[in-house]
This record gives C-alpha cells, sequence and structure tokens, in this order.
C-alpha cells in the first residue's frame, strides 16, 4: 500500500476521526488518504485550522482532530496555533508536507526545494516533538511521535513528511511494530505526601482548592459531591473555569489579575491554597507575587517539575504528579476539618462584592458588556458550549461575569492571548460538538483577524452563534491609550486608520443572518427565535467605544519614588473603606 495510506489508518487507529486542513501541493498523498478515512474539512488559512484542532480535541469526547498544511507557508501560518497549545499545555497534532528528501537543503542553503523551509527548526521550540520522516516509520516509531503531546505535560507535536516519503510503497503487513511505546513520566504521588496534604487542609483556618485546566473535566465533574461534602472553599483559574459550576455551594469564584474581585479578596486572605494542575503564572499570582497568598501557605501539584522550582511564587509544598489523582483523593478521603465560619464568611463576601461594578458606566445608547455577558449566562443553557476567545475586553468581562453552568464546556488559550482564537476555536468546538449549540464571545478587532472563516461555518451549517462586540476597534489598547497616553489614539479604531467591515454587509455575503442587540434584547421574540435554531448567526453588541472595563490591577508608586503593581487583593477602583473592613477582615496591614 501506498506508505499515507498506512499512515491515515495508523491515525485512526490512534483515536483521530477529523482533519483540518488547507491543501497544498505538498500534502496531496495525505489528503488524498485521509479523505477516505475521516473527515476532512478545509479551511481557508492554516491558522485557524489549528486553532480548530486544538479546541476540537478538548471538546470531543468521542475522537481527536489533527491539522494538515502544506511545506513553507503552510507550516508559518500555523505556528501561532502551535504557540497557542504550547503555552497551554494543550494537545495538538500538526503534520506538515515537505519537498522531497532528495531537495532538502539541510542547512546547507537556505532553499532548495519550491516553498521548502527548515519547518522541524522553526517549530521546535514550541512543541513537545518536532520531527522530519526521511524514511518510513514502522506503526510503533510513528505512534510515538504522534503520542507525544498526550502525554505528561500536553503539548503540540509537529511531523514533517516529505513528498516522496508519503507517495512510497509500503508493505504493510511488515515493519508494523508496536506501539505507542510511551509511558508517562509524570510520577505517582506517595501516600506520605497525600497525607500530609490532608493534615495541612485539617490543621488550616482557611483553607482554598484551586483547581486549575491540568484537571481532566470529567474527573473534576464527577467529583464535585465529594468535594461538596470535604467542606473546602473551591476556586476555579480561567483554564480550568468550568470545572466547578457557578451554583456549586462552594465554588467561589476565578482568581486572576483581570479576576474577580471577591474571589481575589478571598484567595488572598486564606491561610493555605491548594492548587491543582496550575503553573501559577504571573497571570493567576499577579505581577507582584511576592505578596501571593502573603499570609499562608501554598501547596502546588503540577505535572512539571520546572514550574513548581521556577521561584515565583513561593510554594510551600511543590508536589510533581498528577492533580487528578490529588482531586480524587481529597473528594473521598472522608472529612478534612471543621471549615463552616471560613465557608460562611466567603459566602457573605461573594455576595457584599458584585460581579457587575457600578463604576463601569454605559451610555444609553449602547448595551454594557457587563449586562450583556450576565444576561448570557442566564440564557445559555448546561449543553451549550462556551468560546470567550482569548484576548482583550470581551474575554476579560467574560470571564469577569458570566456564570458557569454544570456541564457547560468552556473552552479559551489564554497564555498566548492573541486575538483571532475565537472564531477558529470555535468552529473546531462546534464541529466536536457535533449540533450543540456553540456561545462565542469575541471583540470585533479580534474577529476580523480570522473573518475569513466565517466562510467555514457558513459551509458546514455549524450551529454557532457569534456574538461580537462591536465598538469600532481594539477596545484594550484605546483604553490604554487614553490611560497612559492622554487619548492619543493610534491604530485602534476606525478613526485612527483600522479598516473593519460593515459587519451586517460581511455576514450578507455568506448569507448568515445578524442580529443587533440594543438594551432589552432578551425580552426580543426574533432575538430568542434566532438563538434557539439550529444553524449559524452573527449578534452584533454594540459597545460604547468609551467603555471602561473594572475592576483591574493596576500600579503604585512605592516610598522610593518606584513603581510596583498591586497584589491581588488591591483591584482599581478600591472599594468603599466599610465594605472592604467587612470582606477583608483577615488582611493585614503589610498587605
Amino acid at each position: 500500500m501506498k506508505y499515507s495510506d498506512q499512515l491515515a489508518e495508523w491515525l485512526v487507529s490512534l483515536g483521530y476521526s477529523h482533519c483540518f486542513y488547507v491543501a497544498g501541493g505538498n500534502i496531496m498523498h495525505l489528503l488524498e488518504s485521509c479523505s477516505r478515512r475521516m473527515t476532512c474539512i478545509p479551511f481557508v488559512h492554516e491558522v485557524a485550522a489549528g486553532i480548530a484542532a486544538e479546541y476540537f480535541t478538548q471538546v470531543s469526547d468521542k475522537g481527536k482532530a489533527f491539522a494538515l498544511v502544506t511545506a513553507g507557508p503552510g507550516l508559518t501560518n500555523i505556528i501561532t496555533a502551535m504557540a497557542g497549545a504550547y503555552l497551554e499545555s494543550h494537545e495538538l497534532l500538526v503534520l506538515g508536507g515537505q519537498v522531497k528528501t532528495a531537495d532538502l537543503a539541510h542547512g546547507a542553503l537556505r532553499q532548495r526545494g519550491i516553498q521548502e523551509i527548515a519547518g522541524v527548526d522553526i517549530a521546535a521550540p514550541i512543541t513537545v516533538t518536532s520531527a522530519v520522516m526521511e524514511e518510513t516509520f514502522d506503526r510503533g516509531r510513528f505512534a510515538d511521535l504522534v503520542m507525544s503531546g498526550s502525554c505528561g505535560r500536553k503539548g503540540p507535536v509537529f511531523i514533517e513528511i516529505p513528498l516522496d516519503i508519503q507517495g512510497q510503497n509500503f508493505l504493510s503487513d511488515e515493519n508494523q511494530g508496536g506501539g505507542p511505546r510511551l509511558v508517562s513520566d509524570v510520577p505517582a504521588i506517595s501516600s506520605d505526601i497525600l497525607d500530609q496534604m490532608v493534615n495541612w487542609i485539617r490543621t488550616a483556618s482557611r483553607p482554598i482548592i484551586l483547581i486549575g485546566g491540568g484537571v481532566d473535566r470529567d474527573v473534576a465533574w464527577s467529583m464535585l459531591d465529594g468535594l461538596a461534602s470535604a467542606g473546602i472553599p473551591l476556586m476555579t483559574t480561567w483554564n480550568g473555569a468550568d470545572r466547578v459550576p457557578s451554583d456549586h455551594p462552594l465554588y467561589f469564584g476565578r482568581p486572576n489579575t483581570w479576576g474577580q474581585r471577591s474571589a481575589n479578596l478571598l484567595l488572598q486572605q486564606s491561610d493555605l491554597v491548594v492548587v491543582l494542575g496550575s503553573r501559577l503564572g504571573l497571570q493567576q499570582t499577579g505581577f507582584n507575587w511576592q505578596k501571593f497568598v502573603y499570609n499562608g501557605r501554598v501547596i502546588q501539584v503540577d505535572c512539571d517539575r520546572a514550574e513548581l522550582e521556577k521561584g515565583h511564587p513561593r510554594v510551600d509544598l511543590p508536589v510533581c504528579g498528577d492533580a487528578n489523582q490529588v482531586l480524587r483523593y481529597l473528594a473521598t478521603v472522608g472529612s478534612l476539618g471543621r471549615h463552616e465560619s471560613w465557608v460562611s464568611f466567603c459566602t457573605r463576601a461573594r455576595l457584599a462584592v458584585p460581579l457587575r461594578e457600578p463604576i463601569n458606566q454605559t451610555a444609553d445608547q449602547y448595551l454594557s458588556p457587563y449586562l450583556f455577558c450576565s444576561i448570557l449566562s442566564d440564557l445559555c443553557g448546561s449543553d451549550d458550549v462556551i468560546i470567550p476567545c482569548s484576548s482583550g475586553g470581551a474575554f476579560t468581562v467574560m470571564m469577569q461575569v458570566f456564570q458557569q453552568k454544570a456541564r457547560q464546556i468552556i473552552v479559551t488559550n489564554k497564555g498566548l492571548a492573541s486575538m483571532g482564537y475565537g472564531l477558529s476555536g470555535a468552529i473546531g468546538a462546534a464541529i466536536a460538538a457535533a449540533g450543540r449549540r456553540t456561545i462565542l464571545v469575541e471583540g470585533d478587532g479580534g474577529f476580523a483577524q480570522n473573518l475569513q472563516e466565517v466562510g467555514t461555518v457558513a459551509i458546514n451549517a455549524l450551529n454557532l452563534k457569534m456574538f461580537i462586540f462591536d465598538d469600532g476597534g481594539y477596545a484594550s489598547i484605546r483604553m490604554t491609550q487614553r490611560s497612559y497616553f492622554g487619548g492619543r489614539y493610534v491604530g485602534c479604531d476606525r478613526t485612527t486608520g483600522l479598516g473593519l467591515p460593515r459587519w451586517d454587509v460581511l455576514f450578507s455575503a455568506y448569507d448568515v443572518p445578524t442580529y443587533c442587540l440594543e438594551p432589552g434584547f432578551e425580552s426580543d421574540p426574533e432575538f430568542h427565535v434566532l438563538f434557539d435554531r439550529p444553524g449559524p448567526v452573527a449578534f452584533l453588541v454594540r459597545i460604547d467605544p468609551m467603555q471602561t472595563y473594572f475592576p483591574k490591577i493596576t500600579s503604585r508608586i512605592t516610598e522610593t519614588g518606584s513603581m510596583e503593581s498591586n497584589p491581588l487583593h488591591v483591584m482599581s477602583p478600591p472599594l468603599d473603606e466599610e465594605l472592604m473592613r467587612t470582606v477583608g477582615q483577615y488582611l493585614t496591614p503589610d498587605a
């Protein structure tokens, strides 16, 4: 058989059901072979195919998707998708075409073959594995490469396959090999360490469990009743946002530099934070990481030892292992101590500090993004898949206000914080959701960066509801230029040269219906008809161009005159002093 046929069959046996691609001459054999064995969906641009493949795999419970790109520009176009998956520790398989082995330059020349570029070298820093197949591999060797991104700390895999290797004859009944032969390098956590964690929790006065994206969604969902019985306040990172529903009796929010103020306040008053499956990056701890949980201890469980040893923030008990093992243990070990008074305080603080703060004023003719996201969370059902883009005002408002329901799936990619992720990711999620409604919320600037994929949405008749924050440009850039440069606006909106389309005209070109949201939209029967019917719809959310986005972490001038970022619990604008005394009962002057 042709080797590309064998590769396609191996991919199916390894769980791949979908191929997202942009056609090209140097992948012609692979594309033809895959088209006979799995669902192949063309995209307009490679970066969208890569992002969609990442999100498909995050959502699907029936198969995985990979991206197939041609040599040269196919590889360079998909680099952003690989970088995003790398930073978020998400699986992403990218198969790339390459010129014939006889035409490879091997570094001696800038280019020998047509469209040749050193794809493996370019991809290496942002992948778990980056390899070129200059000969046919047996099944075991190929499977090891493919599956290397799903063992230990997950991440993208790039495999480059020259054109002549793809088309080579291959004796399929020989040299099959076993495989995959890889085993996870994540060590099991000893019973002594688990007992130590439990002892620390039982003796703590104000413990919190912070659940990150390293905890599997299904594991978290299956442990919710046990965690309720344990009686410990629960929080999630943005990547773990869908692990605990907002109505869980012990859920107290999403702390973050742009997080929920009440969650930040409570986290900083804890005397023990058990961090499960989060790398504790600067967005999670705040830039002033020295004051992260400044009067408490931190237990961090992560599969990457380098994250435990990076030196920020302070970690009192670093544990290299599987966060899922710890969550299961904590949910089933029995009593974790008496913490009723702490839970009661957390509940009062959560109620006292609103998710929608009155400091954010919106002009009458516009719709408050905070009010919109609050209404949207009420309208969405438990079967919906939520894609809150990855950067900008639309993203932060969603992560501050949206109240997730049990078994809703929420996927984002915040590490790279690249504009343009929302639509591409929502396409992959909608395909994986197989008819379930997928909700995208994205700013107009971010949406514009991959707007060509509206064609992919339309031609596949995806059940995708696209909510676009229409404020005429880049809201976060505009706000920065207003705050730091006295309103000298440069390249942030239509008036300063940013070429955004007329959205109704754009969507009509693809026969996608459009609805403009005004205040009170939730009472309009036409809105509900469009929101509930299958198929794609674009909803334009008219946002005030001068809209503010608070609360947030800002910087302050120290006694020496230098600038210092505020710790997580000091968000701008400050709370009323009386309210702060109520909800900051355990804060100390050294904060």
